[in-house]
């Protein structure tokens, strides 16, 4: 029995602002709602409606950069920094800038719509 899982093709999570979500393991891919892990390229110009996540978040930028408003203060990560936000934290996400944002999310329990809790835009 092998005692490793490889990931090749990843699911791809549809979506309709142009951001793309490659999910390597979590619900949609492995079934696994402990955590998740994605590889995400924000385009410029992108952003989410603000969110209070039931699950810790972690964020690698990989290349540009990726704003986060969370609760009242902005903070502006750059490739190679990283960020933990905490479950139950009102956050934004976005990409106001002008070349893509390049990024790792790596959930805790896994991402799930149900537990975003994304506010109305």
């Amino acid at each position: 029995m092998k005692k490793y899982t490889l990931i090749t093709n990843p699911f791809k999570v549809p979506t309709t602002d142009g951001k793309l979500i490659q999910e390597h393991f979590g619900n949609a891919t492995t079934g696994d709602s402990q955590i998740s892990i994605a590889h995400m390229i924000a385009p410029p110009g992108w952003e989410e409606p603000f969110q209070t996540p039931e699950f810790d978040e972690f964020t690698f930028i990989i290349k540009g950069k990726k704003q986060f408003i969370i609760e009242d203060e902005v903070v502006v990560l750059e490739a190679g920094q990283s960020i933990k936000i905490e479950k139950n934290t009102r956050v934004q996400y976005s990409n106001p800038f002008e070349t893509p944002c390049e990024y790792i999310a790596i959930c805790t329990p896994a991402f799930s719509l149900d537990q975003v809790n994304r506010e109305n835009a």
